[in-house]
């Protein structure tokens, strides 16, 4: 068995063409240039590729594999210089009928084990959707309809960031996921947690307990990727193996979910539209305490909260840990420069972030960002605020002891830093 590090919802930007894809994404991010950044530079082996249903992405895989530098194998999945398996998905929101007879909708991760599979379901999909061609464009089909399309390719059905709460089942669907698959609950076998929540809060709702969760970047630009990832036991790089994975059979397993703080998540607490403010009570509101508004966006630790039918946290014994952990990128006073020396030593983010030892990181950039760093990785940061109501500036201090980031504080600011 081999242990992988796995990025399962990555975003295109733009086609090698330039043809809009997904809008909010950077124009970097296409096919290729994603496949070169897990290569040289992440050290992811396994990247999920959302945006592969649209005929411009089709296009640009189908010219992509004459280069030669890629292939596609059996077990599903394009092997990319032998390092790096792509899986071909498709990001599809869903119509559904959510609270209180209200109409809601829900973000899916779907993969397909070959380019045939995700030309056809492309194919199907234009008939459900009014512009194929651009990303997770909203759908006639219930999730419960969808999963049945998604098999008949095939592919897997992850439903997208479970908790957020425009566009998740959670969020603004329904209580429970059963109430949306029915009969069809245990097809769901891994769910993505989503930036602004963890294994800790995703515990507390039973029907959870037999879900695999899975911790993804859903990046936006080419740095973002690996900002949340997966650690997996696998036999080798492929759709069937990671499908296997997820499922738990033959010793093949997630073993580590890594991610951001929550409270890092820009959804994580109820904010007030009205007078801009983010709601901390200790029961979840509906309604402003500040300004008496109900323009409030609720937020993921709330709607847990509200949904929640245990009174603390019981994971199942097969529940790997959730690791918090800031992207070199992310990790205070290290700039640029100092990530690309560090690059060009040691190959890619994740030696240095899981391999390199301090003595090695600080003979190439020095002790003081070695410390930062190997700091950082071990979870043993505080960040401190300005006070006065205004959060502008940030103070980072080092301390001893702490193995986990659940103190953190970042300033609005540096939210919006991260989560972009």
């Amino acid at each position: 068995m081999n242990e992988i590090f796995a990025d399962l919802h990555v975003h295109i930007g733009r086609s090698e063409q330039g043809k809009p894809i997904k809008i909010t994404a950077a124009r970097s991010l296409n096919f290729a240039n994603i496949a070169k950044e897990c290569y040289e530079r992440k050290g992811i082996q396994v990247v999920g590729i959302i945006d592969c249903a649209s005929p411009y992405v089709i296009e640009d895989i189908e010219n992509f594999l004459k280069t030669g530098e890629a292939y596609e194998i059996e077990e599903g999945g394009i092997i990319y210089k032998e390092k790096v398996c792509i899986l071909l998905g498709s990001e599809v929101e869903t119509s559904e009928i959510g609270r209180n007879g209200h109409k809601g909708s829900a973000h899916n991760v779907c993969f397909f084990p070959h380019l045939k599979d995700i030309k056809g379901f492309s194919e199907e999909m234009s008939h459900h959707i009014k512009n194929i061609t651009l990303s997770t464009q909203r759908s006639d089909l219930s999730g419960y309809e969808l999963i049945d399309l998604v098999e008949q390719y095939h592919g897997i059905l992850i439903p997208a960031h479970i908790f957020t709460p425009h566009k998740s089942y959670y969020g603004n669907c329904t209580d429970r996921l059963e109430e949306i698959f029915k009969e069809k609950a245990d097809k769901i076998f891994a769910v993505e947690l989503g930036l602004s929540s963890d294994t800790f809060l995703a515990d507390t709702i039973t029907e959870l307990e037999t879900k695999t969760f899975v911790t993804n970047s859903d990046a936006h630009s080419l740095p973002k990727i690996a900002r949340e990832y997966n650690k997996m036991q696998v036999e080798n790089i492929s759709f069937k193996e990671i499908v296997k994975a997820l499922k738990g059979e033959d010793g093949r397993k997630v073993i580590a979910n890594y991610g951001l703080d929550p409270k890092l998540g820009k959804y994580h607490r109820t904010y007030c539209d009205a007078c801009e403010t983010t709601i901390e009570t200790k029961e979840p509101v509906s309604i402003c305490p500040k300004c008496g508004s109900p323009k409030v966006t609720f937020g993921v630790f709330d709607r847990i909260e509200q949904i929640k039918d245990k009174k603390e946290t019981k994971s199942p014994k097969t529940r790997p840990p959730y690791i918090y952990q800031i992207p070199l990128q992310f990790v205070p006073g290290v700039g640029a420069k100092q990530i690309e020396k560090l690059l060009n030593h040691f190959g890619t983010e994740m030696t240095i972030l899981h391999k390199i030892s301090k003595d090695d990181i600080e003979a190439v950039v020095g002790e003081k960002i070695a410390t930062k760093i190997i700091e950082s990785r071990e979870g043993n940061i505080t960040i401190q605020s300005g006070g006065g109501g205004v959060y502008r500036k940030s103070k980072i201090n080092f301390r001893n002891g702490s193995k986990n980031l659940k103190n953190l504080v970042f300033s609005k600011e540096n939210i919006e830093v991260l989560i972009f």
